[in-house]
């Protein structure tokens, strides 16, 4: 079987977050009860201005409570950078609220090579 390189370089949360800033997703954005702020710009964004490139689930090798969740945002102005959160009870609902305002949510996903099975 071969092994999928991008999985393999992105098992955990600082793994992902890591190759994400190589590829220009620097800015740490936060959700705030005016939208989603970018610190290094001192500026906020409403939903309609963000772009949901991809996402990242995490679960908790051992505590199923222990799960995030990783967003690579782009803005209207071309700011990148990442918003993270916890998955379930620790969830901060702002951040919940926030992304279900998001119209424009993308998940890329690898591509398959066809095999025997898809025929």
């Amino acid at each position: 079987m071969e092994k999928n390189s991008s999985t393999d370089e992105m098992r955990t949360l600082s793994d992902c977050i890591s190759k994400l800033v190589k590829n220009g997703y620097t800015e740490n954005f936060q959700v705030t009860d005016n939208g989603l702020f970018s610190a290094d710009n001192d500026k906020e964004y409403p939903p309609e201005k963000v772009h949901i490139n991809n996402f990242y689930r995490f679960e908790g090798a051992s505590d199923p409570d222990d799960s995030s969740i990783l967003y690579a945002i782009e803005t209207n102005d071309g700011v990148k950078g990442t918003l993270s959160d916890a998955y379930g009870i620790y969830a901060d609902p702002r951040v919940g609220k926030f992304i279900k305002e998001v119209e424009d949510i993308s998940k890329v996903t690898e591509k398959k090579e066809p095999g025997p099975q898809d025929n």
